[in-house]
């Protein structure tokens, strides 16, 4: 228990140390909403990872998924990496970072009403922002809380609240650019800390081929594997079209989420984005992969050990499996838990404060405001955002997958398209936006009233379909008018000089 204490002490004092050490960052609107677009790629492709990846994956999504799966949930994990790490720096990042400065927009909100020219558009996506957030966050204590239990017998709501002090504390102190720095540290944790809790969990099952020939031992009259042997540790496991929709939910809704696409925003130069892409994509495949394939092998775990009123309690899975580690590895691991998950949460706060504040607050409910008025609500709403979500976290649903399918399915569905087809697309319409909105946001509040399919599908319907919805409606509708595209699209005409490698003498051209 000593060992535990005194690694969270260093790991806070570290945290609210970065926090007092950036303060002087964050003295204006652009230093605390994206570092001064001055990031570099390290530091932007850990805050992208270790916003990616939290408690909810490592603890929520890593057992639930790997107990039906088995080891092909390490599938998520890769896409994850190539999908949501890899493609979006790719396709979304250099074009991101040029047309929000060009606009001189602060978040996703901003850009759309710039983009499109709409203040309506701009209110509505940050209220869909602001109230789809919540439950993400709510996720993100849950699954934290459940080890914090596991390992220290703290009561869930004392993890709660001590998580949301601590996080509001250092992103008041220094805004993005404490969170940047906060988030390579809790990567660097991070990567350590899943390979060490791979080793000992396979070393605990007596190596990894004597835990792999346990897993394909298991009977094939579960009703999952359809009567298929072996069927955990197959190629594509016992459902490969549920398996789908769990890796384009996790891997493209990062592609419209406004906390993972504002790091694009941040980051220092076009040079950095080349750079951000490698670190980021390794990154992915290191805790995302390493996490799902840990998964993998939780049907290993003695079933009435996680079975509440005869139903397995998924969230309940990765602690049981940790707590059999020693005492300094269990510390280990809540750190890198906790790295995560306070990491996510700091995204979050930051991005829903600034959200409310300079896409509603700003211009709407109060005309003028000064840059220190705009910082000092942007801090006075961290501390509401942070009380709503831990009054909702006090009571969550069952499990953290349903949490984050609702807040992923709803956010990614209505944005993703909207912002992927506004970078690349000139035919985009107001009408186009708006039909992407009501689909997004449509789809997920249906499939929670009527309850006809998983949050994990509906989730992954609503970022397909929103694909195609809108530049369907875009096709048929009103266009924009020509100036305001021509503006907008004007960032990427500019003309670069290459150095000729290869010259030609005159004589051999002339003959």
């Amino acid at each position: 228990m000593a060992v535990k204490i005194i690694l969270l002490i260093l790991f806070f004092g570290v945290m609210i140390g970065v926090g007092l050490y950036t303060r002087k960052t964050a003295t204006n609107v652009a230093g605390f909403v994206l570092g001064g677009r001055n990031v570099g790629p390290w530091l932007t492709a850990f805050a992208y990872g270790t916003s990616y990846f939290s408690a909810v994956v490592f603890v929520g999504y890593a057992g639930q998924f790997g107990f039906k799966y088995g080891l092909s949930a390490t599938w998520i994990g890769l896409g994850n990496a190539i999908i949501g790490s890899l493609l979006a720096w790719v396709v979304l990042g250099r074009r991101t970072r040029v047309m929000t400065k060009h606009l001189d927009s602060a978040t996703m909100p901003d850009f759309f009403g710039k983009r499109y020219h709409s203040k309506a558009i701009k209110i509505v996506s940050a209220i869909i922002a602001f109230v789809f957030l919540i439950p993400y966050t709510a996720s993100v204590y849950n699954g934290l809380s459940r080890l914090f239990g596991m390992a220290f017998d703290i009561p869930y709501s004392v993890c709660v609240i001590a998580m949301a002090v601590l996080t509001a504390v250092y992103v008041i102190l220094g805004g993005y650019m404490a969170t940047a720095v906060n988030d390579f540290i809790q990567g660097i944790i991070m990567l350590i800390g899943i390979c060490a809790v791979i080793i000992s969990v396979l070393n605990g099952n007596g190596g990894f081929m004597q835990a792999y020939i346990k897993l394909s031992s298991l009977p094939s009259d579960i009703p999952v594997t359809q009567g298929l042997n072996g069927a955990f540790t197959s190629f594509f496991g016992p459902d490969p079209l549920n398996l789908l929709g769990v890796v384009i939910l996790t891997s493209l809704g990062t592609w419209g989420l406004p906390q993972m696409v504002q790091k694009f925003y941040a980051i220092k130069d076009e040079k950095a984005i080349r750079t951000g892409t490698i670190i980021s994509t390794f990154f992915a495949i290191v805790v995302a992969g390493g996490s799902y394939f840990l998964g993998g092998f939780a049907r290993l775990v003695d079933a009435s050990e996680v079975t509440v009123n005869g139903k397995i309690v998924y969230d309940a899975i990765i602690p049981n499996m940790l707590s059999k580690l020693p005492d300094i590895l269990i510390g280990v691991v809540v750190v890198l838990v906790l790295s995560a998950s306070m990491s996510t949460l700091s995204s979050l706060v930051l991005t829903s404060s600034s959200t409310l504040t300079l896409d509603l607050i700003k211009g709407n409910f109060i005309k003028e405001m000064s840059e220190k008025k705009q910082v000092f609500i942007m801090r006075i709403f961290i501390v509401v955002f942070i009380v709503i979500s831990v009054v909702i976290a006090m009571d969550p649903p069952t499990f953290i997958a349903q949490l984050m399918g609702i807040s992923w399915g709803a956010l990614a569905g209505a944005f993703l398209a909207p912002l992927f087809y506004g970078l690349y697309w000139k035919g985009v319409t107001r009408l186009g936006v708006w039909a992407g909105f009501i689909w997004g946001v449509g789809i997920t509040v249906a499939n929670m009233v009527g309850g006809w399919m998983s949050p994990i599908n509906a989730g992954a319907i609503s970022m397909v379909g929103g694909l195609v919805v809108v530049p369907l409606v875009s096709f048929i509708t009103p266009k924009l008018d020509q100036g305001e595209i021509d503006f907008s699209f004007r960032c990427y005409d500019k003309k670069k000089v290459v150095e000729e490698k290869i010259a030609l003498p005159d004589d051999v051209v002339q003959e």
